[in-house]
């Protein structure tokens, strides 16, 4: 069979006319390809139903996509005095390398600070999911009422969520909890809720929603 060059050359075209067209074809096929792969780019990017479930009793944390367990993470929840809220809620603000502030004080990113590497505002005053200058902390209730993680699962697990990501803080186990987490583990205190209306907590003072770095002024 003859190829599009000797069918050209055949009707007397110029090498130079044959490597133009040749060209041309190529581009066309080109740009067919990059129209296909931008097609195709809403399928692989398609909207994903993340929640992050956090069972104050088991000190766990789930998160889930589309209803499929990615990871489970053990977690350091409120204690006694300062509990955990409880309620669903959604993430406002992911800060890096946050500042923490407190009654004055404010400590920069580095191993003292309090809050860790990473910050996850809830849209509840004062609270969010971040790591901790305490690592013995994590699996007990001995935050301020945040909720705590280790600082490999917590950097790791900033990577998966974005704001707008669904969180609920479940008090007492549920079905869905039993299914998430297993077997309850015993403790040695019971974990005490409360109602996520009642927190008065001071707000973060940075507002944007995704930063590079910024103060956090939360309960820990």
């Amino acid at each position: 069979m003859e190829s599009l060059v000797d069918v050209m050359k055949a009707n007397g075209l110029s090498k130079w006319a044959v490597a133009v067209s040749v060209a041309a074809v190529l581009g066309s096929q080109a740009i067919a390809q990059d129209a296909a792969k931008v097609e195709s780019t809403p399928a692989q990017t398609a909207q994903v139903k993340r929640t992050i479930v956090v069972s104050l009793e088991d000190r766990k944390l789930a998160l889930v996509e589309d209803g499929q367990v990615v990871k489970v993470y053990t977690v350091s929840v409120g204690k006694p005095s300062t509990p955990s809220p409880m309620g669903t809620f959604t993430i406002q603000r992911r800060v890096k390398n946050p500042v923490y502030q407190h009654e004055g004080k404010a400590i920069q990113p580095g191993p003292a600070n309090p809050v860790g590497s990473r910050w996850m505002g809830l849209s509840v005053k004062g609270y969010g999911i971040h790591g901790t200058n305490e690592p013995k902390s994590i699996g007990k209730a001995a935050s301020h009422g945040c909720i705590r993680m280790a600082r490999k699962d917590l950097e790791e697990m900033y990577e998966m969520v974005h704001v707008g990501d669904s969180v609920e803080l479940i008090g007492q186990r549920n079905e869905e909890t039993a299914e998430l987490f297993g077997e309850p583990k015993l403790v040695t205190a019971e974990q005490p809720v409360v109602l996520a209306s009642a927190a008065q907590e001071p707000t973060p003072s940075e507002t944007t929603s995704e930063v590079a770095a910024g103060v956090v002024a939360v309960a820990n």
